[in-house]
């Protein structure tokens, strides 16, 4: 039997892939809880768990070939990755600005995480604990580390600098229609 496969009574192997799912999704969901977010801790902890129960089911059906497993798991995959993807769809928001006569588009970090959260949640209820442990850590580097770049003095002059060459586009594009 492969290490992927369990049997419906081996509690340890549930408890411990679904615990590995609350945690990935914990850790994830702690450095998404603020104010404003669509999404925090408990949503992420239970998409990640919601996702290795998913995935648990095929791998513990007993079946005289592991290629009839493996198909469903396939299929659970996608149903899940589709799903996820549905709810992330639901938190990303589309604001106007009235001020900077622009479009703005709200949610799409929280969208991919959460369905970054369901993938990692996968993994664990697949018994793959050391791409969910790995794959959580370069997610909080991401979201954390990535954030603090964004704010570097470096990064906002370039910012600067593009807006204001947006800017200066903008005012020779209209003074071309007003000709």
């Amino acid at each position: 039997m492969n290490s992927i496969f369990f049997s419906p009574s081996d509690w340890q192997s549930i408890i411990v892939r679904l615990t590995s799912a609350l945690v990935i999704g914990g850790a994830i969901g702690i450095n998404r809880q603020q104010p404003g977010r669509p999404a925090g801790l408990r949503t992420y902890m239970i998409v990640s768990l919601g996702a290795a129960a998913f995935v648990m089911i095929p791998l513990q059906v007993d079946g005289d070939s592991t290629f009839y497993s493996t198909n469903a798991l396939s299929r659970t995959l996608q149903g899940v990755a589709t799903g996820v993807g549905f709810l992330g769809a639901g938190m990303i928001l589309q604001q106007s600005h009235q001020k900077l006569n622009k479009l703005e588009v709200k949610g799409l970090t929280s969208a991919a995480t959460i369905w970054l959260a369901a993938g990692l949640g996968a993994a664990a209820g697949c018994g793959l604990w050391r791409m969910s442990l790995v794959g959580t850590v370069m997610a909080l580097v991401v979201l954390s580390g990535v954030k603090k770049l964004k704010k570097s003095p470096l990064i906002r002059l370039n910012e600067y600098q593009l807006r204001n060459i947006k800017a200066k586009e903008t005012v020779s594009t209209e003074d071309v229609q007003h000709k």
